[in-house]
């Protein structure tokens, strides 16, 4: 028995030192500018620009074959951003940025059928089969991704409630 844990044991730690050897010496150093813009988009990975998720949209941008605008969470506040970032210019005209939205269900119309929940990439929807459906608040990024699922337009996109964790200042009227 002894002998036993004493051999796996030390087979562990041989192959954690070969792994931890061969990390460092076969280690792919990545594009930092694609770790950079990764790190300002808001991770909610949920498709609507066109490509496999944030890091997917990055290293589109980071090439060229993408515009700063192609993420709609992000609204005119990121595309600014990642424009000031790679120092483009960038028409902001087409955008629409009405502010941060979250869903909200209709608990009328909710029928339960769980397809909202299904497409909800940071699972910021609760409920089950045949039960009223609810978003947790703090957990939803506003992609919008589950309002084209539900059949009975119970999910709508409303602006983020004024709460006193959400409040903010408004900017003092120009004189």
């Amino acid at each position: 028995m002894i002998a036993a844990i004493l051999s796996l044991t030390l087979l562990g730690a041989a192959l954690g030192i070969i792994l931890g050897v061969a990390n460092k010496f076969l280690q792919v150093e990545g594009n930092p500018l694609v770790d950079e813009l990764i790190a300002m988009m808001p991770g909610s990975n949920c498709g609507q620009c066109g490509f496999p998720g944030c890091s997917g949209a990055a290293a589109a941008i980071a090439d060229g074959t993408a515009a700063p605008t192609c993420c709609p969470p992000g609204g005119k506040s990121l595309a600014t951003a990642i424009a000031a970032k790679l120092g483009l210019t960038v028409d902001l005209s087409a955008m629409s940025d009405d502010g941060p939205k979250i869903a909200m269900v209709s608990e009328e119309l909710c029928i339960g059928c769980c397809r909202c929940s299904k497409v909800c990439p940071t699972d910021a929807i609760i409920g089950a089969a045949k039960q009223v459906h609810n978003v947790f608040r703090e957990a939803c990024t506003g992609c919008s991704s589950c309002i084209e699922k539900c059949p009975t337009e119970a999910l709508v996109m409303k602006p983020v409630p004024v709460t006193l964790q959400h409040w903010v200042m408004p900017k003092p009227a120009a004189a």
